[in-house]
């Protein structure tokens, strides 16, 4: 399949997304993690489509490749925020994520 390698970081941060997402619903600062929790949701959310088209070569890959790039650095950003050793591993993944996303998404606009 093409795109393997990208499709399984994508995965990889969803996975990681929601892990983390589930464990902050069990801190006991919860209210004060309110936006890495949203931020985590959506991350895992546009990480499973963007893996999907990705791996079907879809027409708006290289769009939702962008997106996925965006709201992964946003949520990556977030947990940054965090000391908490979840959080900051959860922040390098996401961070990767965009970043491999990002160079996709951009090597797909010149070519086309």
């Amino acid at each position: 399949m093409e795109h393997m390698g990208l499709v399984k970081t994508i995965q990889d941060c969803e996975i990681t997304c929601e892990h983390m997402g589930t464990m902050v619903l069990r801190m006991s600062d919860v209210h004060a993690r309110r936006n890495q929790l949203l931020l985590l949701r959506d991350c895992a959310d546009i990480c499973t489509l963007s893996a999907k088209l990705i791996a079907r070569n879809s027409y708006v890959e290289k769009s939702v490749a962008e997106l996925c790039a965006h709201i992964c650095e946003i949520c990556g950003n977030e947990c940054l925020k965090f000391p908490d050793s979840h959080s900051q591993r959860c922040a390098q993944i996401c961070l990767h994520c965009a970043q491999q996303c990002r160079a996709f998404a951009r090597s797909r606009l010149e070519s086309m």
